[in-house]
């Protein structure tokens, strides 16, 4: 059945062929098919429906009772590269039919003329289909050791013989056996003349028919075997094979698609079932030959929608693919906006794989290879390196990005619901607390902190008393009046936990204008805060102490430079704030006598404007945390964080209370160090990690005070807030609202996103100094101080110009805490690479 339908197929399209090849079809035999034709004549030009109706009807069939010869389905090859169900290549209008009628029964012959052919294909075509679908539903092909015992024959390796082996993974190539090589292998020379010894698991097909091939043909053999290749084919002889749930071996396939089992033909059966992952399976194997059946019918059609599915698939991400390279071929500032990549659904879910990728964020294997699919087509390695370079070359990532902002996917933003709530706060601007302030505008009130700080959450006073003591004020913003535990914006500050600094943005812990405008001080303005007051008896030690919430009116607000440049005038009109310098001298000498340990050094501080060009401005500053103004702020700082430690301790209020155990550092083993970061340094080594308590005070070794609770950063730091909370609802005789158990609990989340803050800070800061080094000039000299050395003459290194530690190899004759000059060698930011040289002075 199979072989008469594609007759008429392979015989139609043969015809239309002829006709517009303008050749003549007279006396074309075809003795194998059984069949004779009459003479036709066309032309390219009459190449017409009519035409070709004429021609067709002017041919006579006849076929014998008795079978034909089989019927090589590669004659039909021709015709089904078209395809089997569309004639759209011929311009026919009026469909034909061949039928049949016993014209001589005494002759036993049978004579066909021509109706509606076309209709007649598809009509046997779908039958044969439906025919096959059922036959697959009744039985499943297995196998069995005699299934294959019957069917294949083991073939004996000799010399001479044409076979087909593995290479290695990637490579299949053809070979001649030469000789044996030892008991199992052989040697073989392969298509390329190289000389193989192989193993027998490494051949995967003997040709056979074939004695004493030669190497020199195998090239020829490939191309004729080439030239025969139709995968179409396969699917002829599924469906035969499936409507008679029959195997089938290499041979019996190449005898039954080509008419022919001889070498070239069955090698070209065998690489079309060892490339065909839709219609067949293998059944069972013995040494090189194989049994083969055919797929179920579901089975090929789930199969063929796989292949449709990858090939759209394929298709999408070469498109994808032309878009990216489109887009990194484009100029700095002509590349698609960030927004632009999201305008589509499955090129947004493309960036989000490899940008999930770059960050080693990926949520599942589906990211993963969709990536690396992208990356390959690209050209790229499979690494987070490469889509992290290929973002910033397509301009969805700023040349400088932050890849640690992203994997620890801090949040940058406030939803909507947020900032109207944070709205609707600042609108009502109601004081619970305004009838318990105490108003201490009179006073005049230093706001000092670094020039572009945007939260400004503390601020002094001072003044002497008439004993001669000295009594300081140390204000505090308070936010805890805008802002109610447990409330939607203590939830959101809550799972923030801090602020984030960066050099190239500030993430702030509350809505922006919330913080800025509500809840920060601001010269000028009447504002409230929790105002800690202390008096200090002469020895520096606390005489006095007490915690109040107040209004208060900042009148000047100094950087730290501009408040030492003051401190250096010692001009008798800010005499307030010399008195500040006076109380954290005598803070200092103090605390040092209660085992505090000097840590200051060199700190830097960058900003950088504009991050996402590719030269963005960097401005590099070092702060000296011995400078006068830095040391009074600081010890003022403490001095709350003291206060605030001792009066929940004595009032029982649960509190974050943060200590350090006292060191056993006998620091006069240090003073051969010079006094300053070589001192620092070596000490810091040493020091003991901070403890907390939620319920009473604990000593502060490092400071050098019987208690300390962070206080005076509401507005950044949360642990702050809690402190703020407490101590608010004290002062009014409210019922506390948090356990020391609860303290406990919030304060695990809200540390954790503190080391994140810090690591995030720190990776940045050091990226851009980095970046910061690599811009200067190749011959620029860096003064550098020797902290300690590391290994032979690899010393530790702190940049004094830049406050940044590094390490270099110094000459003989340096010691620790000599100042050598070096200059950068190389710098890499995003691959975190510094290198310095020693400049040595030529006598």
């Amino acid at each position: 059945m199979l072989r008469n339908h594609l007759l008429f197929k392979f015989f139609f399209s043969y015809i239309c062929d002829l006709c517009y090849e303008n050749l003549i079809l007279k006396n074309l035999s075809i003795q194998k098919l059984g069949l004779s034709t009459t003479r036709t004549k066309t032309s390219p030009s009459s190449f017409h429906s009519n035409m070709v109706v004429r021609t067709v009807n002017s041919i006579s069939l006849f076929r014998s009772t008795s079978p034909p010869s089989p019927l090589p389905l590669t004659a039909f090859r021709r015709y089904h590269q078209i395809h089997y169900l569309h004639f759209t290549r011929f311009p026919i209008h009026k469909p034909l039919l061949f039928t049949y009628h016993n014209i001589n029964k005494t002759s036993r012959t049978r004579t066909y003329s021509v109706k509606s052919f076309v209709d007649s294909v598809i009509e046997e075509f779908e039958e044969l289909r439906r025919r096959s679908i059922r036959a697959s539903n009744k039985s499943v092909l297995t196998s069995n050791k005699e299934l294959v015992d019957d069917k294949l024959r083991k073939q004996v390796l000799q010399k001479g013989l044409l076979l087909e082996f593995k290479k290695d993974s990637e490579r299949i190539l053809l070979a001649v056996t030469q000789k044996p090589d030892g008991r199992r292998n052989w040697i073989v020379s392969d298509q390329n003349g190289v000389t193989t010894s192989i193993k027998p698991q490494q051949i995967t097909y003997i040709v056979p028919g074939v004695d004493n091939f030669s190497t020199t043909d195998i090239s020829d053999f490939k191309q004729r075997a080439h030239n025969n290749l139709d995968p179409t084919l396969l699917e002829f002889a599924w469906l035969e094979l499936l409507e008679g749930n029959k195997s089938v071996t290499v041979e019996e396939l190449a005898e039954m698609i080509f008419g022919s089992a001889e070498p070239v033909e069955s090698y070209c059966a065998h690489v079309l079932l060892s490339r065909d992952e839709i219609y067949f399976t293998r059944l069972d194997s013995k040494g090189s030959g194989s049994v083969y059946g055919p797929r179920p019918t579901a089975q090929v059609e789930e199969i063929k929608r796989r292949v449709i599915a990858k090939e759209a698939a394929d298709k999408e991400l070469e498109e994808f693919v032309q878009v990216l390279k489109s887009a990194k071929a484009m100029p700095p500032r002509g590349k698609p906006s960030k927004c632009s990549w999201k305008a589509e659904d499955k090129t947004w879910h493309k960036i989000e794989s490899l940008e999930a990728f770059a960050i080693d964020a990926c949520k599942d294997e589906a990211q993963k290879n969709t990536s690396g699919a992208i990356l390959k087509a690209m050209g790229l390695s499979k690494t987070a390196d490469s889509a992290v370079n290929l973002l910033i070359d397509i301009g969805f990532f700023p040349v400088h990005v932050n890849l640690d902002l992203l994997k620890f996917n801090i949040r940058t933003n406030y939803p909507d619901h947020i900032l109207s709530a944070a709205e609707s706060l600042l609108q009502e601007s109601h004081d619970s607390d305004k009838d318990d302030r105490i108003d201490l505008t009179h006073l005049k009130v230093y706001a000092i902190d670094v020039d572009e700080a945007d939260e400004l959450d503390d601020a002094l006073s001072a003044t002497k008393l008439q004993d001669g003591r000295i009594k300081v004020w140390i204000h505090v913003a308070d936010p805890a009046s805008f802002v109610k535990p447990g409330s939607m914006i203590d939830r959101e500050a809550l799972q923030r936990g801090t602020s984030i600094f960066l050099p190239t943005a500030t993430y702030p812990m509350f809505p922006e204008k919330l913080a800025m405008e509500g809840m920060s001080l601001k010269q000028g303005t009447i504002c409230r805060a929790v105002t800690v007051s202390v008096v200090l008896h002469s020895d520096g030690s606390i005489a006095e102490y007490s915690v109040n919430n107040s209004i208060i009116k900042p009148t000047y607000m100094l950087t730290y430079e501009s408040a030492s440049e003051l401190l250096n005038l010692n001009l008798e009109e800010e005499l307030e704030l010399r008195i500040l310098a006076e109380a954290s001298s005598l803070r200092l000498q103090w605390r040092r006598g209660q085992g505090a340990i000097e840590t200051g050094s060199l700190e830097p501080r960058i900003k950088v404007e504009n991050p996402d060009d590719p030269e963005p401005s960097i401005r590099l500053y070092v702060e000296d945390q011995t400078d006068p103004a830095m040391r009074l702020v600081s010890e003022m700082m403490i001095l709350c964080g003291e206060a605030i430690a001792t009066f929940g301790s004595a009032n029982k209020i649960p509190l974050p209370y943060r200590g350090q155990p006292q060191s056993k550092i006998d620091t006069s083993a240090f003073n051969h160090l010079p006094e300053g970061p070589v001192r620092s340094a070596a000490i810091v080594k040493l020091m003991r990690a901070a403890e907390m308590d939620y319920r009473k005070a604990i000593r502060h070794g490092i400071l050098g005070i019987p208690g300390y609770v962070q206080f005076t950063s509401p507005i950044r730091r949360y642990m702050d807030l809690l402190a703020h909370y407490q101590v608010k609802a004290f002062l009014k005789g409210d019922a506390l609202p948090f356990t020391s158990g609860q303290l406990e609990g919030m304060a695990a989340s809200v540390n954790m996103n503190a080391r994140i803050a810090k690591k995030l800070f720190s990776s940045s800061l050091r990226y851009w100094i980095l970046e910061y080094l690599r811009r200067q000039p190749k011959q620029r000299k860096f003064r550098a101080l020797i902290l300690k050395f590391l290994k032979d003459r690899n010393a530790s290194l702190l940049l004094l110009e830049v406050g940044f530690q590094a390490s270099a190899w110094v000459s003989i004759g340096s010691h620790v805490g000599d100042e050598v000059e070096v200059r950068v060698e190389e710098a890499h930011p995003r691959d975190d690479i510094i290198s310095f040289k020693e400049v040595v002075q030529v006598v």
